[in-house]
């Protein structure tokens, strides 16, 4: 019997979605108008309790005009900011490409989020600010890396990409810190089709990022700093306002979708299931299990019977830890992160997504059941 594909991620974008574009279009105000401004406000009420919320064109431009914004220096030459290796390249990224220095640290394998203890022995004279990931819609650790920050005077960025509504005891992610940063790629959990924002609660900040994404200036021909071309478009933030709205079931749908294969999944020897700690909320833009003692190549094996004798998707990131990337690697010689190295060989992230029926989830259990004790 053929079975239907189970993608690992399902954007989904409707008729609402279709005509808040006709609208836009049919305006012919297309770019950073009244649809960036109603987005920002909306995304701030809703999302990050009432902070600045400043819309730019990428989730990668979010944290790169954030971090030109910091002003970052250091008396003893390139300022260093301690990120995870364990995560997409563009934490990396944003750091290096300002200047400074990404300083990777290892990570909590049970979270996958960075390890206080790791990032306390990454800190030098030169080290201004410690970035955490919110990695596969968990909050890292804020509790002690808010502490471990105040004791050596370092700032701390959020990159939330990934994490839109998670919270820690009723405290929203891009709240801690002195910003965050949030993606709107279309496989995120709400999409603007591509797009991202800064959230702070510092005014000044906020101004700095709407220069800097507007070519330095708010008012046209009166610039006041070197500045980039980031905007936000209209057709972009019409369609983010009608996800916005539907963002709070969609995320329930996936907490509930993970209780089901947490359920399922409890009895199946050598899988690990996402943990997560008391009063945190995990809004599951990914839900990551671990192989535990596989290889690279075990998972990768795991991964294909699953595509290819039970039709379901799955995804590997990141296979490549950013220390070990051609790009970063330069920052980090002789570099060992045992941690991060382990969970780069175990993890694989299973369907998840609000589109899921309880057929499909039945399915997911039943082909991580069979291909697990077939590779045992």
């Amino acid at each position: 019997m053929s079975r239907e594909f189970i993608p690992a991620a399902k954007p989904i974008i409707g008729d609402e979605e279709r005509a808040a574009v006709d609208a836009v279009l049919a305006s012919g105000m297309v770019v950073q108008g009244p649809q960036v401004a109603a987005f920002e406000e909306e995304f701030s009420t809703q999302v990050v309790a009432g902070a600045h919320c400043v819309a730019v064109n990428s989730g990668t431009s979010a944290q790169h005009l954030a971090t030109l914004a910091s002003n970052l220096k250091a008396e003893g030459g390139a300022p260093e900011v301690i990120v995870p290796s364990f995560t997409f390249a563009a934490t990396g990224n944003s750091v290096a490409i300002t200047g400074a220095k990404p300083v990777f640290a290892d990570i909590d394998p049970v979270t996958f989020t960075l390890d206080p203890a790791s990032v306390e022995a990454a800190i030098t004279d030169n080290t201004v600010a410690i970035e955490v990931v919110h990695l596969y819609g968990l909050p890292a650790n804020m509790d002690a890396i808010m502490e471990l920050a105040a004791r050596h005077h370092l700032a701390v960025f959020e990159d939330c990409a990934q994490a839109h509504g998670a919270a820690i005891n009723g405290k929203p992610v891009g709240t801690f810190g002195a910003w965050g940063s949030f993606s709107f790629y279309p496989t995120k959990n709400m999409t603007t089709l591509e797009g991202g924002i800064v959230s702070t609660s510092d005014a000044e900040l906020a101004r700095r990022v709407r220069l800097l994404r507007n070519q330095g200036m708010e008012k046209q021909y009166a610039n006041e700093l070197v500045g980039l071309n980031n905007r936000m478009t209209d057709v972009a933030a019409a369609v983010g306002r009608v996800q916005l709205k539907k963002l709070d079931g969609w995320t329930e749908a996936r907490r509930a979708n993970a209780a089901a294969l947490d359920a399922g999944l409890a009895d199946v020897p050598g899988v690990i299931t996402p943990h997560v700690p008391d009063g945190y909320r995990h809004v599951y833009h990914q839900y990551t299990i671990r192989l535990e003692g596989a290889t690279a190549a075990e998972r990768d094996a795991a991964q294909s019977a699953l595509r290819e004798e039970w039709q379901v998707g799955s995804g590997v990131y990141y296979p490549i830890p950013n220390h070990r990337l051609d790009s970063l690697a330069p920052y980090a010689p002789d570099l060992e992160l045992p941690n991060t190295e382990l969970v780069a060989r175990e993890c694989l992230s299973l369907p998840v997504h609000p589109s899921l029926s309880q057929a499909d989830l039945d399915r997911i259990v039943q082909a991580v059941d069979a291909v697990v004790k077939a590779g045992a």
